[in-house]
């Protein structure tokens, strides 16, 4: 004979979803702006029509924003949990996929919200 199980209600077992960058750890989450996921880095790569050079403008690292360039003129602002303010000095290259919201600061990709 087996023991029956307690099963909790979804009321009881509902939380708050919260980043834990929020907390100063790395991001748990994979919204705009946060984790970049692999599946997203992957359809980045794959689509190389999709990427866009540009130059910082400025880098606010308190707030993660960023303020791009691209070579056309241009102005996008992007932001970002996970440090790409502090990887991405005003004048530094580099490259913004569209599609797939990714900003590529030399060989470091992150997932940026614009």
């Amino acid at each position: 004979m087996t023991t029956p199980q307690t099963r909790l209600s979804p009321l009881e077992v509902r939380q708050d979803a919260a980043c834990m960058c929020a907390h100063g750890y790395a991001c748990s989450s994979f919204a705009p702006g946060h984790a970049l996921h692999l599946i997203q880095a992957r359809m980045a790569s794959a689509t190389p029509l999709g990427w866009v050079d540009a130059l910082v403008e400025d880098a606010d690292a308190a707030s993660g924003v960023v303020i791009l360039r691209t070579l056309d003129g241009e102005l996008a602002t992007v932001w970002n949990a996970g440090g790409a303010a502090l990887e991405a000095a005003a004048g530094t290259p580099v490259a913004l996929h569209r599609d797939y919201a990714v900003l590529a600061v030399g060989a470091v990709q992150f997932n940026v919200a614009r």
